[in-house]
């Protein structure tokens, strides 16, 4: 028998996948991670279905749900939030089922990121003014930060900062990004705070007043922090894809109008 882990999308119950869905429609054991999935999602599961929140449990407690359908010859709906790949601590149970010779496999979501994109109506990747997206976080109750990866170094990049669980640390991003020459303190943030759920709010400022906005607000938690110049860009050339002097193999060269 297989655990399923899978990618319940930012908050949205019609933002999972078709594949998500199904397979949580028919594992008769379903494990969410509830502060972040909406029960609405995981009562797609089939009746009868073990549903446990795994929010209060433990990792030991979690793959021993996960070992005792196995033994049971049950599937198992391990839902996540957004895509389990971004800080989903999937890595760990992996390292456990591997150990315990119990397979597994992985559906994507979509990611916070992405829906917030797709909210804010911007496109994070803007010609001439920024091609590189960065997924990052910052440090503090959690595991520290590798060597190299601290934000005044990925900072020097100038690319658009997506900074998740973080929002309680926005005073040490603002210093840490605020200095370089690729940001300063009038460059774009925006804090999109529970993506994809009924009270989804997005607060829109600069690195110079971000701090100050989001504290107002009362944000604490489940809030995305998008730095860079090319949110909201304008003025910004058109892309080469659709340039009609650009040409590649499924738009070849067209031959001119006879006269």
């Amino acid at each position: 028998m297989t655990v399923h882990f899978i990618g319940a999308g930012p908050g949205a119950p019609d933002l999972i996948t078709v594949r998500g869905l199904k397979l949580i429609e028919r594992c008769p054991v379903c494990l969410y991670a509830g502060s972040l999935v909406p029960e609405e999602i995981v009562k797609a599961a089939p009746e009868g279905a073990r549903v446990l929140d795994t929010a209060p449990m433990t990792l030991d407690e979690i793959v021993a749900e996960m070992e005792a359908a196995h033994a049971a010859g049950q599937d198992v709906a391990r839902v996540h939030s957004g895509d389990p790949s971004l800080y989903g601590a999937i890595a760990e149970q992996m390292r456990r089922l591997d150990a315990l010779g119990i397979p597994y496999e992985i559906t994507p979501g979509v990611p916070a990121f992405a829906a917030a994109a797709a909210a804010l109506k911007t496109e994070l990747t803007v010609p001439e003014v920024c091609q590189t997206v960065i997924l990052t976080r910052t440090a503090m109750k959690s595991s520290k930060m590798p060597d190299g990866e601290e934000l005044a170094t990925l900072g020097k990049s100038g690319a658009t900062l997506a900074i998740h669980l973080s929002v309680r640390n926005i005073a040490h991003i603002q210093r840490e990004l605020t200095p370089l020459e690729a940001y300063g303190p009038d460059c774009p943030a925006i804090v999109a705070y529970r993506v994809g759920w009924p009270d989804e709010a997005f607060i829109k400022g600069t690195l110079s007043d971000i701090h100050q906005k989001i504290r107002a607000a009362k944000l604490t938690r489940t809030a995305l922090i998008f730095v860079g110049r090319g949110l909201g860009a304008t003025g910004f050339i058109d892309s080469k894809l659709y340039d009609a002097a650009h040409v590649h193999v499924l738009r070849p060269k067209r031959k001119a109008a006879a006269s």
